[in-house]
């Protein structure tokens, strides 16, 4: 296949969009699960077909599986407010973002097609930012945006804030923490129009309705980075949100820009401990432009395998894993993470076979997906 931002695949059909849209809806199923049972069923038909079987032989009782109705009623849902649902693999969904480890199947997007630019950096930092910090993150923003770049952020007070409104002449993109009707803070509605009027776009991967939680923000943070060829990090406490946006960059290999501030602000004690770890200093847009020069593009590290679901001539029958195979893997599994390459060496079987044993236990809501391709049993 072609590099970021090329692929060209055709449009889902209707029926398979709804398809997607239940199975991603359905109980216990997460991107990576997603990706798992398309790989494994073939078709998202033939995977909401299988899933109560599925999650039966992991040990699960009455499987809630997304109604067909409920499903329509969402797609209504988007329509009524100008929404769209953008599928892993068309042609609009964000080049960048379908390289992470987990991307999302479907992005909720309200607005126009920034978000399949290939140019797009993050800025994030302090919801109390200074009076200072606002600016240069305005300021930043203005001039990536007279570079060609789009921003994205949060939609979130002081620098998320602030890095949005002057990129609106030139192109935004907000992340929801939950559905793409929930607009969090409310008071940033002016804003939200703002931008979306000049032709910029708010995405979600959450359900339409969806109110976030404090759990959502951190999934919201992955795919602000996601999205971009870099982060930049300015007045960043040492426990902040900004902060796990840039785990996730240095997880998806992106760039990391921070902006070095007083040591006797708190706001800055995470920005300069970015510093101290090796993140790039910057104090100007010429210092980010600088940093990202050569190709424009992240460093991936998944494999075109893992960024898109295949797409086989026809469904495939998951196979039942034999019960010796079963039971190494259950004495395998405990509350704490391992690393699920290690797991499959350890289970000495077809790996295939344990990648269904997993979804199995998966669905049945015993088993827990963490950062860095870890699981755990749920006790």
């Amino acid at each position: 296949m072609s590099g970021p931002g090329n692929d060209k695949t055709k449009r889902l059909s209707e029926a398979d969009r709804l398809a997607w849209l239940r199975l991603i809806r359905s109980e216990n199923i997460g991107p990576v699960t997603f990706a798992e049972l398309l790989s494994h069923c073939g078709t998202a038909q033939k995977a909401l077909e299988r899933l109560p079987d599925l999650s039966r032989r992991g040990g699960g009782k009455t499987y809630r599986l997304c109604s067909r109705e409920a499903a329509e009623e969402e797609l209504a849902a988007h329509q009524r407010i100008g929404a769209r649902l953008v599928a892993l693999g068309e042609e609009d969904f964000p080049p960048h973002l379908r390289h992470i480890d987990g991307p999302p199947p479907l992005l909720s997007v309200l607005g126009g097609d920034v978000i399949a630019r290939d140019r797009m950096l993050g800025i994030v930092g302090a919801r109390n930012a200074s009076l200072s910090g606002r600016k240069l993150a305005g300021r930043f923003a203005k001039e990536l945006g007279a570079e060609g770049f789009a921003i994205a952020s949060g939609l979130a007070r002081g620098i998320d804030a602030a890095a949005h409104e002057a990129a609106v002449p030139t192109g935004t993109v907000a992340v929801f923490a939950g559905g793409i009707d929930i607009l969090y803070p409310p008071e940033h509605d002016r804003l939200l129009g703002a931008l979306l009027q000049a032709g910029g776009a708010a995405i979600s991967e959450m359900p339409f309705g969806w109110k976030p939680r404090g759990r959502d923000f951190p999934r919201r943070n992955r795919l602000i980075s996601g999205l971009s060829l870099g982060v930049v990090v300015i007045e960043a406490a040492k426990a902040s949100g900004s902060l796990h946006t840039a785990r996730y960059a240095l997880e998806q290999n992106r760039e990391i820009f921070a902006v070095p501030g007083s040591p006797l602000d708190p706001r800055s004690e995470g920005a300069n401990g970015l510093i101290r770890q090796g993140a790039t200093l910057v104090t100007s847009a010429a210092d980010i432009l600088e940093g990202l020069s050569g190709p424009l593009e992240p460093r991936l590290s998944f494999t075109e395998t893992h960024r898109q679901p295949p797409s086989p001539t026809g469904p495939i029958e998951p196979p039942e894993p034999d019960d010796k195979l079963r039971t190494r893997v259950l004495n395998a599994l405990g509350p704490t993470p391992v690393d699920l390459d290690e797991l499959i060496r350890f289970a000495d079987g077809d790996a295939r076979s344990v990648h269904i044993l997993l979804l199995e236990l998966e669905l049945a809501g015993r088993l827990e997906r963490h950062r860095g391709n870890k699981i755990s049993a749920l006790m």
